[in-house]
C-alpha cells in the first residue's frame, strides 16, 4: 500500500513543481521557478521510493 501512496504523492509533487516552474518562468519569478524544480526533484524521489517499496513488498 505504501508503494501506491508514495507514487501518487510523487506524481502530484512533480505536476505541482512543473506548474510552479512554468509560472515562475513566465512571470520572471526566479524564486518560484527554482522552487518548482526542487518540488519536481522531490516528486521523482518519492516515486522512486515507491518503486523500491514495491520491489521489496512494502517491507521498508
Amino acid at each position: 500500500m505504501g508503494e501506491m501512496i508514495d507514487k501518487a504523492k510523487g506524481a502530484a509533487n512533480e505536476a505541482i513543481g512543473k506548474a510552479k516552474q512554468t509560472i515562475g518562468k513566465h512571470t520572471d519569478n526566479d524564486k518560484l521557478a527554482a522552487e518548482g524544480v526542487g518540488q519536481q526533484v522531490r516528486g521523482k524521489a518519492q516515486k522512486a521510493a515507491g518503486a523500491v517499496k514495491g520491489a521489496l513488498g512494502d517491507k521498508i
